[in-house]
C-alpha cells in the first residue's frame, strides 16, 4: 500500500505548507480543515510507515522503485516467453470482514484477500506477478491498517507475488469508524501455449480435489444469518467438534488456503488440463467452468469428509444439500483435471508439498455438466 487517497491540511504549528488556499485572508477567523471532516493524512502516513518492512518482504526481483510513488513499477522480462499472456483478477473478502471487526482481529483477512485473487489467476496457468490492494475505512487507525496490510503482505509471500502498491481511503460518514472493506487486483503471466482451460479437457481425465482450510471466504452472509442470527451462537463459544478448544470465531476466521505455488509446481511436473478454484457457486458452479460441451465431470462425495463447520451450518440452518453445495466449497478449495497417466504423479507431488489431495472423480462423455454422486462420510 503506497499512500492514502484522502488528505488533510492540519499541519502542526510552525510547519510550512507548500500551498494553502486563501493564504493571507481571514487570518483572524477559525477555518474548517479536512481533519474537521474526519480525514487525517497523518494517520494514513503512520500506517504506511508501520507497513514498510512487511511490504518490502513481499517483493520480487522485477519490482522497481520504492514505496510512495504514484504507480508501482514492474519490469516484465519478455525474453522468458515466446508469446506471454497477461492475466488479471480482482476480488474482495466479503462479509467475513464483519467477523474480523467483531473480534478485533485483523491480521488474517489480508491472506483471504490475496487467496481469492491469486488462485483465480493460477486457474488459467498464470504465475501471479503482483497485487494492488485497496482499503476503505471509516477512520484510519494506523495499527489496525498495519495489521490488515501485514496479512496482505504475508499472503503475497505465500503466493510468490509482489505487493506492488495500493490505496488506503478514509470515508467518514460513509463507514463507521471501526468499519473497513478490502479489495485487490492481481496480474499474472502465462505462456500462450501453456494456457489451461476447457479446450484441453478430455474424456478419461482424472479429477483431483485439494482440501480447503474451511469456509475460505464465501457464504459468510448465510453463515452469519444461520449461526449468529437465528442460531444465537456467540463467536467466543468453544465448539467441541472443532477440537483443540477452538472457538467459533477462530474457525470462521481461518485464512483461505493459497494454492498458487502448489498448482504452478504441479503444472511444471505433470500434464494438467485445467484448474477450478472453488469459490462462490460451490463445487458444481465452478468445476463446470472448465468443462467443454461434450464431457461431464463425475465427482464422488464419498471420497472425502467436509470439515465440521459445514455440518454445523447445515444443521443449525436446516439447509438442504443442493443449497449447501451451491454456496460453500464443502471441503474442496481447488480441483485439478489431469491426464489419467499423470494422476498418481500429481497426487504424489501434492503430498510432497503437504497438500491434502485425492482422486475425487473422472471426466466422461456428456453435455458439459457436473454430476455429484455418492454421499459424504458423516460423524
Amino acid at each position: 500500500m503506497t499512500h492514502v487517497t484522502e488528505r488533510s491540511n492540519d499541519a502542526a504549528d510552525g510547519d510550512r505548507q507548500p500551498w494553502q488556499a486563501g493564504a493571507g485572508r481571514n487570518r483572524g477567523k477559525r477555518t474548517v480543515t479536512y481533519a474537521d471532516a474526519g480525514v487525517s493524512i497523518h494517520a494514513g502516513e503512520r500506517a504506511v510507515e508501520l507497513l514498510k518492512n512487511k511490504v518490502r518482504r513481499a517483493s520480487r526481483p522485477e519490482v522497481m522503485g520504492d514505496l510512495g510513488g504514484f504507480a508501482g513499477l514492474f519490469r516484465l522480462d519478455a525474453k522468458k516467453y515466446k508469446n506471454p499472456i497477461l492475466a488479471s483478477s480482482t476480488d474482495g473478502v466479503g462479509t467475513k470482514l464483519v467477523i474480523a471487526q467483531q473480534l478485533n482481529i485483523h491480521d488474517t483477512v489480508g491472506i483471504d484477500l490475496v487467496a481469492m485473487v491469486v488462485d483465480d489467476l493460477v486457474a488459467c496457468g498464470a504465475e501471479p506477478l503482483f497485487l494492488l490492494d485497496y482499503i476503505a475505512c471509516g477512520e484510519v487507525e494506523p495499527e489496525k491498517v498495519a495489521e490488515i496490510g501485514a496479512g496482505i503482505a504475508d499472503g503475497c509471500r505465500y503466493a510468490g507475488c509482489a505487493l506492488l502498491g495500493g490505496e488506503t481511503a478514509e470515508h467518514p460518514g460513509v463507514l463507521r469508524p471501526d468499519e473497513y472493506d478490502l479489495s485487490a487486483t492481481g496480474v499474472g503471466v502465462v505462456e500462450e501455449a501453456d494456457l489451461l482451460g476447457r479446450d484441453r479437457v478430455e474424456v478419461g481425465d482424472v479429477v483431483i480435489a485439494m482440501r480447503s482450510s474451511g469456509l475460505h471466504s464465501n457464504g459468510y452472509s448465510l453463515v452469519r444469518h444461520v449461526l449468529l442470527g437465528a442460531g444465537r451462537m456467540r463467536l467466543e463459544t468453544v465448539v467441541e467438534e472443532f477440537g483443540r478448544q477452538r472457538t467459533l470465531g477462530e474457525e470462521l476466521l481461518t485464512p483461505t488456503k493459497i494454492y498458487a505455488k502448489d498448482c504452478l509446481g504441479m503444472i511444471a511436473e505433470c500434464e494438467v488440463r485445467a484448474l477450478a478454484h472453488v469459490t462462490g457457486g460451490g463445487i458444481p458452479g465452478n468445476l463446470v467452468r472448465v468443462l467443454p460441451d461434450h464431457v461431464d465431470a463425475v465427482v464422488n462425495r464419498s471420497t472425502w469428509k467436509p470439515q465440521s463447520i459445514f455440518e454445523l451450518v447445515q444443521a443449525k440452518g436446516r439447509i438442504e444439500d443442493p443449497e449447501m453445495e451451491s454456496t460453500f466449497n464443502m471441503g474442496v478449495g481447488m480441483f485439478a483435471v489431469v491426464s489419467a497417466a499423470d494422476a498418481d504423479r500429481a497426487l504424489a507431488f501434492l503430498a510432497g508439498r503437504g497438500v491434502d489431495a485425492w482422486h475425487a472423480g473422472e471426466i466422461i462423455e456428456g453435455t458439459g455438466t457436473v454430476q455429484m454422486i455418492g454421499q459424504h462420510t458423516r460423524g
